[in-house]
C-alpha cells in the first residue's frame, strides 16, 4: 500500500492521474461571478500534489503529456478544419489579419521584456503562453526545447527537468491571462458606450455570409421566360438555385430542368441569400404562400430527413449521385453541422450530411438506402483515419525545417504536425473520400481527455520547483503576464472598433477566438446573450492556433 500511494510505479501513477484530473474537473464547475478557469485547475492541483512529494513515473509522465497532447490539437483539428479555408473569405480575412497582428505584438511585447529585465527568453516563452492561455504552444515549446537539447547531447533527465521550468510561468501568468482579457471586454463595452440590442441588430440586418438556405415563393411573371424550359430561363443558375415544386392549374408537380414555364406558374424555389435578387428577375416577385399550403397540396408528395451514413458517399457530389433524374426526388438543403446549405449539383456530401428532400415516400425510402439513413451507425467510432491521422501528423512534426538566421532547424512538432494534418483531413478527408466524421460528442470526450492527460503532466513535472521559482523572482511573471496580455489585447481591440468599426460581437469573437480562450467566449455569449460571438471565435481560431505554436516554438530556437 506504501507503494501504491507513495512510490512512482505504474499503478501509482494512474491512480495520481486519476485523482489530480477528476479534482481538477471538479473544481472547474465552480464559478465565480459566472467565470470559471475550466480544466485549468487540473494543472494546479496536480503542481500542488508534486510540491508535496506525489511524483509520477517518469516514463508515464512523457507519455501522458505527449499523447495527451496530440489528441487534444487532432481533435481540434478535425472540428475546425471543415470550415479552415472558409474562414478567410468574406470578413475573415480582416478578422484573421487583426488576430495574426495580436499574435506579434504579443511577440514583441514577450522579447521586448526579455531585453528590458533580462529575465530569460525560455522562461518569457513560458509566461506569454500562460499570458495568452495557449496550452498547445506551451506544450510545443517544451518539446522543441526538451529535442533540441538532447540533440545538442544533453541528457534526457535534464532537459526534460528545463523544459517543465516552463509549465511554472505558464501557471503563475495563467490566472491574470484569463482575467486580464475579460477586464478589456468589459472596459470596452464601457469606454465606446456599446447598445447591445443596437449591435445585434445591426448583425441581424446584415445576415449571414449569404451561403446558407433560404426559401422563396414566387411566380412566373417575367414575360421573357414563357414557354421556356426551366434550365433555359435559369441560363447556368442552377448550381445555386434549386425549384423544388412547381404548382400549375392546382396541380403540383416535381419540376425537371427541361420542364416549360407558363405564365402563372408559381414555384416553390431553394436559394441562397445572396441570389434573392436574382430569382426575383428571372421569375418575378415573391407571392405570400407558405410552406404548409405546398404541403396541404401536395398529396402524393411528402417531405423527410435523410441522413448521409454510408462511407462510400463520403467525396460524391449531389450531381453524381442523380437522386432527381434516378429516383424523381429532389434535394432541396443540406444540413450539415447545424448549418442549411443550398443542394447545389457540385456540392460535395460527406458522412453525417442531412438531406431535406421532396418526393414520394417509396422513392424518398430508395434515396434514403442510397445514402444510408442508419443514424444509429453514425455513433459507432470511427478510429481509423484518427489513428493514421496522428501517424502522419507525428512524420509531418518531425521534419526539420530550416529558415534562414535559426541556428536548429524548425519542427512542427507533436502539437503543430497533428495540429495541421488533422485540418488539412477535415477539410480535403470528404474530397478524397476519407470520412473523418465523428459526432461532437465523442470529438469533446477526445479533446478533454487529451487536454487533461497534458495539464496532469504538466503540473507533476513542475510542481516540485513551482514554489522555488517563485520565491526565487518569479512573482515577477506576473507583471510580464499581465503586460503580454493587455498591451496586444488592448491594441487589437481599439484598432478594431476605432479603425476598422467592427461590430462588439465581433470584437469579442476576435480576442476570445484570438487568445484561444473558450472560458472568455462562455463569458462574452453568457453576459451578453448572443450566438454571434461564437460564429467570430471559429473564423480566427483555427489560424490562430497555429501561429501560437509557431511562434513559441520558434521563441524557444532563438535561445538555442
Amino acid at each position: 500500500m506504501k507503494d501504491l500511494f507513495l512510490g512512482t510505479g505504474i499503478a501509482h501513477s494512474i491512480m495520481l492521474f486519476a485523482f489530480v484530473i477528476a479534482t481538477g474537473l471538479a473544481l472547474g464547475k465552480v464559478k465565480i461571478k459566472g467565470v470559471s478557469i475550466g480544466s485549468t485547475w487540473i494543472l494546479f492541483i496536480s503542481i500542488i500534489m508534486s510540491h508535496f512529494g506525489f511524483v509520477a513515473n517518469p516514463t508515464v509522465l512523457s507519455f501522458m503529456k505527449d499523447f495527451g497532447l496530440i489528441l487534444f490539437v487532432f481533435s481540434i483539428g478535425l472540428q475546425v478544419g471543415p470550415g479552415f479555408f472558409h474562414s478567410f473569405k468574406s470578413g475573415g480575412v480582416q478578422m484573421n489579419l487583426l488576430a495574426v497582428f495580436m499574435i506579434a505584438l504579443a511577440v514583441v511585447v514577450t522579447v521586448a521584456i526579455h531585453f528590458a529585465t533580462g529575465e530569460s527568453l525560455r522562461t518569457m516563452t513560458g509566461v506569454m503562453s500562460g499570458a495568452v492561455t495557449n496550452t498547445p504552444g506551451l506544450g510545443a515549446a517544451q518539446q522543441t526545447l526538451s529535442d533540441s537539447l538532447v540533440a545538442g547531447g544533453v541528457d534526457s533527465a535534464s532537459a526534460a527537468a528545463q523544459s517543465s521550468s516552463l509549465a511554472s510561468a505558464y501557471a503563475v501568468a495563467y490566472p491574470l491571462g484569463v482575467l486580464g482579457v475579460l477586464f478589456l471586454i468589459i472596459l470596452a463595452k464601457g469606454i465606446f458606450k456599446i447598445d447591445l440590442d443596437k449591435e445585434k441588430a445591426e448583425l441581424d440586418k446584415a445576415g449571414d455570409s449569404g451561403e446558407s438556405a433560404r426559401r422563396m415563393h414566387c411566380e412566373v411573371r417575367n414575360p421573357a421566360i414563357f414557354g421556356k424550359s426551366i434550365g433555359e430561363a435559369l441560363c447556368g443558375a442552377q448550381e445555386h438555385i434549386v425549384i423544388s415544386r412547381l404548382m400549375r392549374d392546382g396541380e403540383i408537380s416535381i419540376p425537371e430542368v427541361d420542364t416549360t414555364l407558363q405564365e402563372g406558374d408559381k414555384l416553390l424555389i431553394v436559394t441562397s441569400q445572396n441570389q434573392v435578387d436574382k430569382v426575383r428577375i428571372i421569375f418575378g416577385e415573391e407571392i405570400p404562400m407558405h410552406v404548409e399550403e405546398w404541403r396541404r397540396m401536395s398529396k402524393n408528395l411528402v417531405t423527410r430527413r435523410i441522413t448521409v451514413t454510408k462511407h462510400s458517399i463520403t467525396g460524391s457530389s449531389l450531381k453524381n449521385l442523380r437522386i432527381r433524374s434516378a429516383y424523381d426526388v429532389t434535394v432541396t438543403r443540406v444540413v450539415r453541422a447545424g448549418v442549411e446549405l443550398v443542394a447545389r449539383p457540385g456540392l460535395i456530401l460527406q458522412v453525417g450530411d442531412i438531406l431535406q428532400v421532396v418526393g414520394a415516400e417509396d422513392d424518398i425510402k430508395a434515396v434514403g438506402d442510397l445514402v444510408g439513413n442508419s443514424v444509429e451507425s453514425l455513433n459507432k467510432p470511427n478510429l481509423v483515419p484518427i489513428f493514421f491521422g496522428i501517424v502522419l501528423g507525428v512524420f509531418f512534426g518531425s521534419l526539420p525545417i530550416r529558415f534562414p538566421g535559426i541556428p536548429q532547424p524548425v519542427k512542427l512538432g507533436l502539437a503543430g504536425g497533428p495540429l495541421i494534418i488533422a485540418i488539412l483531413l477535415g477539410y480535403f478527408g470528404p474530397k478524397w473520400k476519407i470520412t473523418t466524421y465523428t459526432t461532437l460528442s465523442a470529438n469533446m470526450m477526445i479533446r478533454e481527455i487529451g487536454i487533461s492527460f497534458f495539464m496532469a503532466a504538466v503540473g507533476l513535472g513542475a510542481g516540485q520547483n513551482f514554489v522555488s521559482s517563485i520565491l526565487g523572482g518569479g512573482y515577477w511573471w506576473i507583471l510580464y503576464g499581465f503586460l503580454i496580455t493587455v498591451i496586444p489585447v488592448g491594441t487589437t481591440i481599439l484598432l478594431a472598433r476605432l479603425v476598422f468599426k467592427l461590430n462588439f460581437y465581433k470584437i469579442c469573437g476576435l480576442v476570445s477566438g484570438g487568445t484561444t480562450d473558450p472560458a472568455v467566449l462562455a463569458f462574452a455569449q453568457g453576459a451578453y446573450g448572443t450566438d454571434y460571438t461564437s460564429v467570430n471565435y471559429a473564423t480566427v481560431y483555427p489560424l490562430t492556433m497555429f501561429m501560437r505554436v509557431l511562434s513559441a516554438q520558434l521563441l524557444i530556437l532563438f535561445t538555442l
